[in-house]
């Protein structure tokens, strides 16, 4: 124990003392240097500084470029890019680090590994992993939603905070896994894999929050690529933050830029539910009432008196034809009868002119024997004593041949 030891030096310094000489010394030591090495966990602030770290095989070197020295880099850094920098190195007292201030940067290269990453996206593109035909959209209003990720993370707690905030009623499905280290893609692999087979889920979120390229190699993983891409769910890659990138973002149906994006994407609030609600049910009553009024257009018609009005419209023409034709026969059988009523007083003067009646008016009397069988036209047909009868124009008498006149 320090109470038991025998201090040689009785010199102390306070953490600010100490920290403060040590600074003083690393500024005078290395005011001006220039650094070479990749950029990794590439961090802008809201404030327009650059947060960085550069790092090589063995080692790595906090750095920081102000607002006012970046506005003269004339390109964007990025994760994997290997650059040169020059600059001071400093000390932050508050968390007793150092790091390079940096006063100028320019671009070397893309890092070895940003361009084995590249090649990657650039044959996988070619196999039409990323086309964007192939993606499908996510559903409108999905009830469970399934959730890769490591269940210890802060992108867990982010994505269900929002969830819970949004929307409540959504059921969400936890697979846990590793998202960094050797054995991240074989266990992100797995769940997905897990998620396939049980088909619980109406979407995958997958994802991560922010780190380093190195941090979220996992998510570029080909093997894992190309399952996000054959997924029979739509899926949501949401690895860490916006500047952030991995190759599941470019063949998921969907890339959020945060995981609190991706659970804002999948999680409508309530009050757009309601919205959607009511507004499909408009639709649908408009719809029906649509349907309903097309069927009163094409059954009108077939309405009763609509029927009646049709079919007077369609014998109307027949029964003027079937008038004008009882009007024309009437007529015929009218000038028919005319002409055969005259014909029939001609012919009646004509039998009345030749009846025997006529001719007896005349002063002709009808002779026939007594027993009025047989007219006597001939003088010996009734000889002396014959009793005759005679019928006069106007009455009868019975007679009786006295002699026969001689001829």
């Amino acid at each position: 124990m320090l109470s038991a030891m025998k201090i040689q030096n009785p010199l102390f310094y306070s953490v600010t003392e100490i920290t403060s000489q040590i600074k003083q010394v690393l500024r005078q030591q290395f005011s001006s240097i220039g650094v070479e090495g990749e950029i990794s966990n590439f961090r802008p602030s809201s404030a327009g500084h650059w947060y960085f770290t550069l790092k090589d095989g063995e080692a790595s070197l906090s750095c920081v470029m102000f607002r006012y020295q970046s506005f003269r880099v004339p390109f964007k850094p990025a994760d994997g890019m290997r650059i040169r920098v020059i600059g001071g190195i400093s000390v932050y007292e508050k968390r007793g680090t150092y790091q390079i201030i940096c006063e100028a940067m320019e671009q070397v290269g893309s890092g070895e590994l940003l361009q084995q990453l590249e090649e990657r996206k650039q044959r996988l593109h070619r196999e039409g992993l990323f086309d964007e035909e192939r993606k499908r959209p996510l559903p409108r209003l999905p009830k469970t939603v399934g959730l890769i990720t490591s269940p210890t993370g802060a992108a867990l707690r982010d994505i269900l905070n929002v969830l819970n905030r949004r929307n409540s009623g959504i059921h969400i499905i936890i697979y846990p896994s590793a998202v960094q280290g050797d054995e991240a893609a074989v266990s992100l692999r797995q769940q997905l894999q897990t998620a396939q087979r049980r088909r619980e889920v109406d979407v995958l979120i997958i994802g991560r929050g922010g780190g380093s390229i190195e941090d979220l190699l996992p998510f570029s993983d080909e093997q894992l690529v190309r399952e996000v891409a054959a997924s029979t769910i739509p899926v949501i890659s949401a690895v860490g933050h916006d500047i952030d990138w991995a190759l599941t973002d470019y063949a998921a149906d969907l890339r959020a830029p945060t995981p609190s994006a991706a659970a804002e994407l999948v999680s409508s609030p309530r009050e757009e539910v309601y919205e959607f609600i009511r507004s499909v049910r408009e639709q649908a009553l408009q719809t029906v009432r649509n349907r309903m009024e097309h069927a009163r257009l094409v059954l009108r018609p077939f309405r009763p008196e609509e029927l009646q009005r049709q079919f007077n419209q369609l014998v109307q023409p027949y029964r003027l034809a079937a008038d004008d034709l009882a009007e024309a026969c009437t007529q015929e059988i009218t000038r028919t009868c005319e002409r055969t009523r005259h014909t029939l007083d001609a012919l009646h003067r004509e039998i009345e002119a030749r009846s025997p009646r006529a001719v007896m008016k005349r002063g002709f009397s009808v002779v026939t024997h007594g027993d009025h069988h047989g007219v006597i036209t001939d003088a010996s047909q009734a000889p002396g004593d014959t009793r005759v009868h005679i019928t006069f124009y106007e009455g009868e008498r019975d007679a009786v041949i006295e002699h026969k006149e001689q001829m």
